[in-house]
């Protein structure tokens, strides 16, 4: 079951720019809670503590139950804006949630023993391709996070979302094939395999090869003896005239 948090909040009688700058002047986030078919209802929360949740991670994927004077409202925060400068919360929102609900969230990846991976050892580097993924699960089956293992990856292998086991009662709303990890070669590496496909392809072009450059050696040398050795005839037969001049 999903942890639950309590966040104290403020009710907010007055909406509008002007109400909202008012709230943090005074060191308050304003804020709204709607859904499950009730009114919103405008609200503000203490500055530092909504900084304090949304640093310490996981803010929107988590169950809080706010006590808004005295009656509880269980919801979950669905979005939250900040200032583009100076980086603090200038409003948040918040979703009812009815008892049995069923939501779309996204959760955080982990990818775990990609340090002892063997394309890591060989010089690889772990590249996480997908940082998040979006489920959808009861409110009190919210995951904090989906563990990826790359413990068994080689260079330029990948994990795949249909690879990953997800917690029983969560559907996965994105492509079953969805690359979230994979091990990135070390510069040189391209090269290094090309070098030793051609060497190993001219090893194999030279092995046939040997065989008839040794029989083209010895034929011609055969060859060669045989006329040789036929030229001695016509040599002894040159005698037998001269022998036979002495005669006469």
């Amino acid at each position: 079951m999903a942890t639950v948090k309590e966040l104290k909040a403020t009710a907010r009688p007055q909406s509008g720019k002007g109400a909202a700058r008012a709230e943090r002047r005074a060191g308050r986030v304003p804020g709204v809670i709607y859904g499950n078919n009730l009114p919103p209802v405008t609200i503000s929360v203490d500055d530092a503590e909504l900084r304090q949740r949304i640093l310490a991670g996981r803010f929107l994927t988590t169950i809080y139950d706010i006590d808004l004077e005295g009656k509880k409202h269980r919801v979950i925060p669905r979005d939250f804006h900040l200032d583009p400068v100076r980086d603090f919360p200038l409003h948040v929102d918040f979703m009812r949630l009815g008892e049995g609900a069923t939501i779309r969230v996204s959760v955080p990846l982990h990818v775990v023993n990609g340090e002892t991976s063997p394309g890591v050892k060989r010089g690889g580097t772990v590249n996480i391709v997908t940082h998040t993924i979006d489920l959808e699960c009861s409110v009190d089956n919210i995951p904090q996070y989906v563990e990826a293992d790359a413990g068994a990856l080689e260079i330029s292998h990948s994990l795949h979302l249909s690879d990953i086991k997800l917690p029983a009662g969560v559907k996965s709303l994105s492509r079953e094939d969805a690359t979230l990890v994979t091990i990135v070669p070390p510069s040189g590496y391209a090269e290094e395999l090309k070098a030793a496909a051609a060497a190993a392809a001219g090893g194999a072009a030279a092995a046939p090869g040997a065989a008839p450059a040794a029989g083209a050696a010895a034929a011609p040398a055969a060859g060669a003896a045989a006329p040789a050795a036929g030229a001695k005839a016509p040599a002894a037969g040159a005698k037998a005239p001269a022998g036979g001049d002495k005669k006469k």
